[in-house]
């Protein structure tokens, strides 16, 4: 199965954003430019799909603190499935809170039934493919520290204080 079916550019609240989809999911959101985000060259760009339209009303939502919870449907087209157990996990991050590497390795060991490590956690956490959606800026250091953030850690701590959750 091919990892995304068509894909997008366009100017998102936090400046160019492209985002990726298969069929009507959304399988990635990454900002221009940043950390791991694919090549889409070979990808068919089209910029008029119902999907876009969803995604950007509920980016605008977001950026102006009205939505609290994305409803676009989303799909995981890569990805291990440890990768995927976090990415998940990251889903239920309630607005607002957060946690720490340590704290999801946890929940992901919980609902795997297998020994998850912090490290392994970051690791699938910064390969996030779907950026904002999947609140991985909601993941900081044990001391409550604010560690790296593909997307940028400017954008990290602006999503933060958004949810007023940054101090």
């Amino acid at each position: 199965m091919p990892l995304h079916d068509a894909y997008t550019v366009f100017e998102g609240p936090w400046g160019p954003m492209q985002a990726a989809c298969h069929g009507e999911m959304l399988t990635g959101l990454w900002f221009v430019p940043q950390a791991h985000a694919p090549n889409l060259s070979e990808v068919p760009r089209m910029d008029k799909h119902p999907l876009w339209a969803v995604l950007k009303t509920e980016l605008k939502a977001y950026h102006t603190g009205r939505l609290q919870h994305f409803t676009v449907p989303l799909q995981w087209t890569h990805g291990s499935a440890f990768a995927q157990a976090v990415w998940t996990q990251l889903r239920t991050v309630p607005w607002g809170q957060t946690i720490s590497y340590g704290a999801l390795a946890k929940l992901v060991s919980t609902t795997t039934g297998r020994h998850a490590s912090a490290r392994a956690v970051g690791g699938a956490v910064g390969r996030n493919p779907i950026s904002i959606v999947v609140p991985c800026h909601r993941v900081v250091g044990a001391n409550g520290s604010l560690t790296g953030y593909a997307g940028g850690l400017d954008k990290k701590i602006a999503f933060l204080r958004l949810e007023n959750s940054l101090g």
